[in-house]
């Protein structure tokens, strides 16, 4: 994996915690609203945009550089519109990172794949 796929994927999974906070925060947000004179709904509603479209961005650019097959692209898409799916596209992230340098480790010690 070169480093700008690398830097792709590590952003996408540094985004993907924070969207999926937001998510639940503005769900949280819009419960209130209806039932409380509480209100934050339109700031929680501007910053959950933010993180989204920084998510889709980032999302893209991975899908990109990461070649993903469509299946993979789709469920890392999907796992963003869902309340709580940014925390386990997050932990894929980190698990294909650790096993990509795994592997990158394995290349240079001269370890062959069994």
């Amino acid at each position: 994996m070169d480093i700008k796929t690398a830097t792709a994927l590590r952003r996408l999974r540094l985004v993907s915690a924070p969207e999926a906070v937001s998510f639940l925060i503005l769900l949280v947000c819009s419960v209130l609203k209806r039932t409380t004179d509480f209100n934050a709904v339109p700031v929680m509603g501007a910053i959950h945009g933010v993180l989204f479209v920084l998510y889709v961005i980032f999302w893209a650019d991975a899908w990109n550089r990461a070649k993903w097959s469509l299946g993979t692209a789709a469920l890392y898409f999907v796992l963003s519109v869902l309340p709580t799916g940014g925390f386990f596209a997050e932990r894929k992230l980190r698990r294909e990172a650790e096993d990509a340098v795994i592997a990158v480790r394995a290349r240079q010690e001269g370890v062959v794949n069994a």
